[in-house]
């Protein structure tokens, strides 16, 4: 009977569990939407609705593109995870989308590495770690490439002024940094998610260089699909823009975003601050970028999370055989 009762009482917590889970993440939607206080919501969907955003044409390509980004990152898992254990796109999928709801309302998304182990049976957690940490490094590896390429375009065809002593200050500060932690990293036991940095450097080296390179390509490819997404959304608000010239400050701006310090809550508002910035030398309205950058949150973020919310409801534990 105490048997019983303590099942009973796992059970019941577990579905709390996952029940604050979702709820945590609508909530968060709810706030981000409701709060903020660089752009009104009501303002927002008024301005969608006078640019004519939400016509059945724009939306069913907007959703397209969506769809298309999400597939290949289900995709990129699925090859990810086929290097220790074969599994299914509809097992790739559960796994991506409930694992990117878990993960809305924390620092950096980092709750989506515990919340893509868990589907896992306890000796596969920590290579499941160390896959979804490549995988993110290559989707950096690939903006930092771009957007190298698009901030010299950007300073050389704007004339940006830069202070060359500053910056090499800078970057001989940061260099000094690096080395002092790989350092500090080689004489201690350093661990992350509970990895050795030691593992972690074996396991990148001696990984599948044809899985690494398939990694990589469909992180170009993400990266080629979100960004024309942006740029589709500018012409959608009559910004008068070639495509190249667009790519030059989209690639600018992820860049920027992704190397400026910040936690993924306020992700959306760096992108707008630095799209703002950027696009000014174009004369691209505020209210335009913050609504462009508020639309592909939307759509790249919580539509994919609402339905994960779907798997996370009905997520169980792997049992010892799967």
């Amino acid at each position: 009977m105490n048997h019983t009762l303590s099942y009973k009482t796992k059970q019941f917590f577990f579905v709390l569990i996952k029940l604050g889970i979702v709820a945590g993440a609508f909530y968060f939607i709810y706030k981000k939407l409701t709060d903020n206080t660089a752009l009104d919501f009501s303002v927002f969907v008024d301005f969608l609705t006078k640019n004519d955003v939400f016509s059945l044409k724009n939306v069913l390509f907007l959703l397209f593109l969506t769809f298309l980004n999400w597939f290949l990152e289900i995709v990129k898992w699925q090859k990810l995870v086929a290097t220790v254990k074969k599994i299914a796109f509809i097992k790739a999928l559960e796994q991506s989308l409930g694992a990117l709801t878990a993960s809305l309302f924390t620092p950096n998304r980092i709750g989506e590495y515990g919340a893509k182990a868990i589907y896992y049976r306890g000796g596969f957690r920590k290579k499941i770690v160390l896959l979804n940490l490549l995988g993110n490094i290559t989707q950096m590896v690939t903006t930092i490439l771009f957007g190298l390429i698009g901030i010299s375009l950007f300073i050389t065809k704007y004339h940006i002024t830069i202070n060359y002593y500053k910056l090499a200050a800078v970057l001989l500060v940061v260099l000094l940094g690096f080395v002092m932690i790989g350092f500090g990293i080689r004489k201690s036991k350093v661990t992350i998610k509970g990895v050795s940095i030691e593992k972690i450097k074996t396991f990148i080296i001696n990984f599948s260089k044809k899985a690494l390179a398939q990694t990589l390509l469909l992180s170009v490819l993400r990266y080629l699909i979100f960004s024309f997404q942006f740029y589709f959304l500018l012409h959608s608000f009559k910004t008068d823009i070639g495509y190249f010239d667009a790519m030059v400050f989209i690639t600018s701006m992820y860049f920027l975003s992704s190397v400026i310090p910040s936690i993924f809550i306020f992700d959306v508002v760096i992108k707008g601050s630095v799209a703002i910035y950027l696009f000014a030398f174009i004369q691209v309205d505020e209210l335009t970028m913050l609504s462009i950058t508020t639309l592909m949150w939307l759509l790249n973020f919580v539509l994919p999370g609402l339905f994960g919310s779907y798997y996370v409801l009905n997520f169980n534990l792997p049992k010892d055989e799967d």
